[in-house]
């Protein structure tokens, strides 16, 4: 699962990405510096992780990841080929979520592509050329089905009622994330479309250091032009995260952190917000050898959990046994947490929960 960082040239996306993954990027004041896209594996920052680790003293402790997708600045006409559009649009619709920076700070020696600095024509630049690559694939499909249609077909009726809705959406301006469908119709006729605008996303409003805290007007305007949206706004001071990054004492970092009225670098925020974007979830093992945190989509079963530490545990698996991380904590062991009787033992249709500390039971 991958999360793509998008927005125009010159907003900050490479210093974030940089920042995120602490792979670097090149960063430069004009725009197409980034050409492939740049991919980081960024550990999910998780204080239960250290508690954990606290408790059991391990060989070694292994965080949960999430994979971050750096992607060249859009410009106006990208749907067209203009900039490098073809191949930033294909970028984007092989991620899973998307995290849209926004410029929300003035600064003359940072130039804007398009002279002047304003979030909301910024989005909705970008919106229009990601809704025009989607009108693109739609109004292909349903060519083809209208002409199953046309013979009877009930299927291809319905499927052509539902690509209606979609290209008289994208005509009116609108994203397919905020259409509506009922299960069924989106999960046979709209997700395997893979439509770029109906892919979660989350905005970035990239402010100066005096904004971190509290944000700014711009900030305000993202908020209000995006509250019918279900998205999720979180304000980055970019410019400042990249220079906390440079710091390699962690002393020193807290108190850059503390003059600026921050309990946590905000990256670390946005990478939990990512991992939530993307619908993923963690639960842990812990062993002397190893404390682990895997990464599995919400809503997964047991077997599944445990087929994600190998093929083998799915297909053999015979039971789990189950902590909450709660009384893992309250009771300080394994041991102390049979002891008091709060190990679930659990079968095939369990569906685990977020912080589940497991042990798998299986036989091939």
């Amino acid at each position: 699962m991958k999360a793509g960082i998008v927005g125009l040239p010159n907003v900050g996306k490479s210093t974030l990405f940089n920042c995120l993954s602490n792979a670097k990027a090149q960063s430069a004041n004009f725009p197409f510096c980034t050409i492939e896209p740049n991919v980081g594996v960024v550990n999910v920052p998780d204080p239960r992780l250290s508690k954990l680790e606290e408790l059991v003293k391990p060989e070694r402790v292994v965080p949960a990841t999430v994979d971050i997708v750096d992607i060249a600045g859009l410009v106006k006409g990208a749907s067209k080929g203009e900039g490098l559009g073809n191949q930033f649009l294909a970028n984007i619709r092989e991620t899973d979520a998307i995290l849209h920076v926004l410029r929300c700070f003035d600064n003359d020696n940072i130039v804007h592509v398009d002279g002047k600095v304003n979030p909301i024509r910024d989005k909705e630049t970008i919106d229009i050329e990601l809704q025009l690559k989607d009108l693109e694939t739609v109004e292909k499909k349903l060519e083809k089905v209208k002409k199953a249609s046309r013979t009877g077909n009930k299927d291809a009726q319905k499927e052509e009622a539902v690509l209606t809705q979609i290209k008289q959406g994208l005509e009116q301006g609108k994203s397919i994330r905020a259409l509506e469908f009922s299960d069924d119709d989106y999960a046979d006729f709209v997700k395997p479309l893979q439509f770029i605008t109906d892919k979660p996303v989350m905005y970035v409003c990239n402010v100066d250091e005096g904004s971190a805290v509290s944000g700014n007007a711009y900030v305000e305007q993202v908020r209000e032009a995006v509250k019918d949206e279900n998205a999720e706004v979180l304000v980055l001071a970019v410019g400042t995260e990249a220079d906390i990054n440079e710091l390699d004492d962690y002393e020193e970092r807290q108190m850059f952190l503390q003059d600026i009225g921050l309990e946590e670098p905000g990256s670390a925020k946005l990478i939990r917000a990512a991992y939530k974007l993307l619908k993923q979830q963690t639960y842990f093992t812990a062993g002397v050898k190893e404390v682990r945190a895997w990464t599995i989509n919400i809503g997964s079963t047991a077997p599944q959990a445990a087929g994600v530490i190998h093929t083998d545990f799915e297909k053999g698996f015979i039971r789990a046994e189950v902590i909450g991380y709660e009384d893992y904590v309250k009771y300080g062991s394994e041991a102390k947490v049979k002891e008091a009787g709060k190990m679930g033992v659990e079968g095939k249709n369990y569906i685990v929960k977020d912080g589940d500390i497991m042990h798998f039971l299986f036989n091939v």
